[in-house]
């Protein structure tokens, strides 16, 4: 099904060149799409795009976060390949920390890349697409955008915002025909999140312990899903469909059951140390 839904289509995705984007890419791909991919680094992307199946697919180097940069980009794509039928938001960075410990530039840089990227983006090619009257436009969010995790001060603030801008899409592109998904992948193996490691306080180490881990192909298997099935908010696995569920309907008892996650996770910890374990 995927393939009938696809095939022939023109599919745009940030941050296409590892990741969930990358492998967005290819599952698109595989299944007929044209895909313009964009990121920053050209060597990357050049050879990311030359790894999907099929011949009609396009690399843009592009920084998310420069907006003259982006419209120049837009003006490209569509000059060479069209307007796309999907745009998908996957560009994205992140740097945990305690938040008395990070310093303000990593608040506007998450700022920058996760929330204005997305913007950017999105005020590029939405005004074609509402001219003609089709597409979806895909952002990529986190768990981390619709709950408050320990240590994500400056990367959930600005999923959040994606949410909320995503939100507003929805209600209006729709009488337009464009239709806006907001995805929140749990922890996914990417090189981002093996990046993130070292930086992540032990407390937000431990918490992570208690969920699963999917692979980009497993994401992006589920962002296709949700779009074909025309779903708004799309959940990839049972871990992020719970949480979402009990954030929603457990209402503020949704942070007493945080703080309980907190204060076993801070007993974890103190056991390993007593046993001279690393954190």
């Amino acid at each position: 099904m995927a393939q009938a839904f696809l095939a022939g289509r023109l599919v745009l995705i940030t941050g296409g060149s590892s990741g969930i984007g990358l492998a967005l890419a290819q599952q698109v791909a595989e299944a007929g799409a044209r895909v313009a991919l964009v990121a920053r680094t050209p060597e990357k992307l050049t050879a990311a795009a030359a790894s999907l199946p099929g011949e009609e697919h396009r690399a843009f180097p592009c920084d998310v976060a420069d907006a003259e940069a982006v419209a120049a980009m837009a003006a490209q794509v569509v000059e060479t390949m069209g307007v796309p039928d999907w745009v998908v938001n996957s560009a994205g960075i992140t740097h945990p920390g305690y938040f008395v410990d990070l310093p303000l530039d990593v608040f506007y840089r998450m700022i920058e890349v996760n929330y204005y990227g997305t913007v950017h983006v999105c005020k590029a090619f939405a005004p074609q697409m509402v001219s003609r009257g089709s597409g979806h436009i895909v952002n990529i969010s986190s768990v981390a955008g619709f709950l408050g995790v320990f240590g994500y001060s400056a990367y959930g603030a600005s999923k959040f915002a994606v949410w909320g801008f995503t939100d507003v899409l929805r209600a209006e592109l729709k009488p337009h025909g464009v239709h806006a998904h907001i995805v929140f992948p749990p922890d996914t193996d990417t090189p981002q999140l093996h990046g993130e490691m070292p930086l992540k306080p032990p407390e937000t180490r431990v918490l992570a312990e208690t969920g699963g881990l999917m692979t980009p192909d497993e994401v992006a298997r589920s962002v296709i899903r949700g779009v074909r099935r025309g779903r708004y908010v799309i959940l990839p696995n049972s871990e992020a469909l719970w949480l979402w569920r009990g954030s929603h309907l457990a209402g503020a008892w949704v942070y007493h059951v945080m703080d309980w996650m907190l204060a076993r996770a801070r007993r974890t910890l103190a056991r390993r140390r007593r046993k001279g374990q690393n954190p």
